[in-house]
């Protein structure tokens, strides 16, 4: 009896360790060991987050991300069902990856679009199957691990950070302000490294 019980205990162990490691990962570029870690709550309808993406970001990578100097991390904090539904695909692969990230916002405009959630969904579909990331969508769109850590993200950062707009940039715990302002950031940054 002792080595039945023993045996499953042991598979038992190996059941929950292989589901821990299944946990869903967040989006993460640069050094995280660095001195500086940036994270960014974001609505990927939002146009400003898209603006952020274009303009902020590229500069941000070159001078920080790039260099290992800051991490950046994308937290999820969607404003409404479609944002939500991106953010699945987003994180779909469970790779911690940004590549999906960025082309949904790239594409922001091709797919943010129609009077209905159906229609939608269609256009990120569409926007998925031609990025060629081979997801199956639908798979995604219904992932109930994945929407539970997205949802879980957005009432961290209302909770802990007090969010109430995106993007919102959190620096070494702190908010920031004006994300859009890359010269402020910049120096911000720069005063804490």
């Amino acid at each position: 009896m002792n080595k039945i019980l023993i045996k499953v205990l042991i598979i038992s162990f190996f059941i929950i360790s292989f589901n821990a490691t299944a946990e869903i990962k967040h989006i993460k570029e640069g050094n995280v060991d660095a001195k500086v870690k940036l994270i960014v709550f974001e609505s990927l309808t939002c146009s400003h987050c898209a603006d952020f993406h274009k303009n902020v970001y590229p500069s941000l990578k070159k001078d920080f991300i790039d260099n290992g100097l800051i991490s950046i991390e994308f937290r999820n904090f969607p404003l409404d069902i479609a944002a939500f539904n991106a953010a699945k695909i987003a994180h779909c692969r469970n790779d911690g990856k940004s590549d999906i990230l960025h082309e949904l916002y790239k594409n922001q405009s091709s797919w943010v679009r129609g009077s209905t959630i159906e229609d939608l969904n269609k256009n990120l579909k569409r926007v998925v199957q031609e990025s060629n990331f081979k997801l199956d969508f639908d798979k995604c769109i219904s992932d109930s691990k994945i929407e539970d850590f997205i949802l879980e993200d957005r009432i961290d950062g209302a909770k802990n950070y007090k969010i109430e707009a995106t993007p919102t940039l959190i620096i070494n715990d702190e908010k920031f302000e004006n994300p859009k302002n890359y010269k402020k950031l910049k120096k911000y940054i720069e005063k804490l490294i």
